[in-house]
């Protein structure tokens, strides 16, 4: 974005101040994993496709960054506060805003008046008719990539439920008769008791985790982000 805020095509989406989020990112991360976060964190495949595409667009169709910009900041400036909060109480951050800066624009006093302005600034671009079919195609693109990190999300979720349950956790807390438990007695009565494991215990185990409620609390989250700006 800084090496096309002059493209008559961006230029009036430029709004470093207010939007950026690069500062923000490395305070989070030097938060959660120290100043070389860089030499511990490995960016995620989706993710690395979804950078890719931003780097490709920028260097050779700088017109369909209006896209990446009007997707990505929109929606942290709607669900992304949703899941600010979501995540302070899943990972027991710190209410004075440590770990979540990504989510704070310090510059934008008002969301929704601001959301309403740069609507307002996008649908006054002079664009032909081509240029804008283009970009509404990018910006699908846009959602696609953020729905293939929601699935690495699940991925993780799933392989962290699988921990919890090779870590040992009770899934079913050994107090009173087993045979109370209605999806104990159902497997009971069919003979196919051993080997079983109540899933209401089961998920109660892997929601007692706070790593888990996050993964859980993000997917939700983006998604109502990702239909709120939709729908906006």
């Amino acid at each position: 974005m800084d090496s096309n805020k002059d493209h008559p095509a961006f230029a009036p989406l430029y709004f470093p101040m207010e939007l950026h989020r690069k500062e923000a990112l490395t305070k989070d991360m030097e938060y959660f994993f120290g100043e070389d976060w860089k030499k511990q964190v490995k960016c995620s495949e989706a993710t690395r496709k979804y950078v890719e595409r931003i780097h490709y667009v920028g260097q050779h169709e700088p017109e369909l960054l209006v896209a990446h910009a009007y997707t990505r900041y929109m929606g942290d400036l709607s669900g992304g506060q949703v899941l600010k909060k979501v995540a302070q109480r899943a990972l027991k951050l710190p209410s004075t805003g440590e770990g979540t800066q990504f989510y704070l624009f310090e510059n934008v006093n008002n969301a929704q008046q601001f959301k309403q302005f740069y609507r307002a600034r996008m649908n006054a671009l002079d664009l032909n008719p081509k240029t804008k079919e283009k970009i509404v195609e990018e910006a699908n693109k846009a959602f696609e990539y953020n729905m293939q990190i929601f699935n690495e999300l699940d991925q993780a979720g799933s392989l962290l439920a699988k921990e919890i349950l090779e870590d040992g956790l009770p899934v079913h807390n050994g107090k009173g008769d087993v045979h109370q438990c209605p999806y104990y007695a159902a497997k009971q009565d069919k003979g196919a008791l051993k080997g079983s494991i109540c899933p209401f215990r089961t998920a109660l185990a892997m929601l007692s985790k706070p790593s888990f409620q996050f993964i859980l609390a993000t997917s939700v989250a983006l998604a109502a982000g990702l239909l709120a700006w939709y729908y906006m």
